[in-house]
């Protein structure tokens, strides 16, 4: 078994998730293993928690994936893990990845899951509040550690099913316009911790209304105009993954790839946000 680090741009794609007609992470790793001949007709899909629905294509054997990550969402750590030939390394396997998505470290965990087997989670949002109280956001996401309820901030509507997860950090800082919002849990839930921090801007804002915090983290369902809706995907990465016990190896190579190809996004993109400064600029001095 061999377990691969994966960063990718989740712009590009509808998800991690893989689906039939529409482009995603997962599908996007399973053409680059099929092309790279890791895939054959006997290879069957794992036990990764899916359906039928999901079985559109076959996995190589012990197959699974950290977390699913939804539109838009990006990550750096996000893990999968299959029984995989000595020769796959990351660079080997970045061959024939989309630029968009690069492998980056690998590890030889022996017997592992790399869904069940995650310690714990960790999530970056950057929410753009020029004017909010990173003190006051500090506070709120504090009390979101230990244990706690998280039904009322997830897209979770079985009322029989496990909602209580452990915090073990919420926080945030202040970069520039930007509310840098930390969370790491043993687990989340179904966008949980993108109606954190839609939770986090109502109440920052003061001419928003949100519930108390005595009501949300008891796990009481909400809905109507109390209820939490998702904030955007796109501002959202899946930083790490921890496992206890597994050490992973950084492919030089490889990392420098991700380094170059993630760069030069960056400048792609601080050029888009130049032009759509320039247009609205413009648009204000007519």
């Amino acid at each position: 078994m061999r377990a691969y680090r994966l960063a990718y741009d989740g712009r590009a794609f509808h998800g991690f998730q893989r689906q039939p007609v529409v482009p995603t992470v997962e599908g996007a790793l399973l053409d680059a293993l099929d092309a790279l001949g890791v895939l054959d007709d006997s290879d069957s899909d794992s036990d990764d928690g899916g359906d039928d629905s999901r079985a559109t294509r076959p996995t190589p054997p012990g197959y699974a994936a950290a977390g699913r990550t939804d539109a838009g969402v990006s990550a750096l750590g996000q893990t999968v893990a299959f029984e995989a030939p000595d020769w796959l390394t990351p660079r080997a396997l970045n061959a024939d990845l989309p630029q968009a998505v690069r492998a980056w470290a690998s590890a030889d965990p022996g017997e592992f899951h790399a869904t069940h087997d995650a310690a714990w989670r960790a999530y970056r949002y950057f929410l753009h509040a020029p004017d909010a109280d990173a003190e006051r956001a500090r506070a709120l996401l504090a009390r979101l550690e230990g244990e706690t309820d998280l039904r009322a901030l997830s897209a979770v509507s079985d009322p029989t099913r496990d909602t209580v997860r452990t915090v073990h950090e919420a926080t945030a800082r202040r970069d520039g316009a930007f509310l840098v919002v930390d969370v790491r849990a043993d687990g989340f839930l179904h966008e949980s911790v993108r109606r954190v921090v839609a939770y986090l801007a109502r109440r920052l804002d003061p001419e928003a209304s949100a519930p108390d915090p005595e009501r949300v983290l008891v796990g009481e369902p909400l809905s109507g105009p109390e209820g939490v809706e998702p904030a955007a995907p796109a501002p959202l990465v899946l930083r790490r993954v921890h496992y206890e016990g597994v050490e992973f190896e950084a492919d030089e190579t490889a990392l420098a790839d991700l380094r170059s190809t993630f760069d030069e996004r960056r400048r792609r993109a601080a050029a888009r946000e130049r032009v759509l400064g320039a247009i609205v600029d413009d648009r204000r001095r007519e």
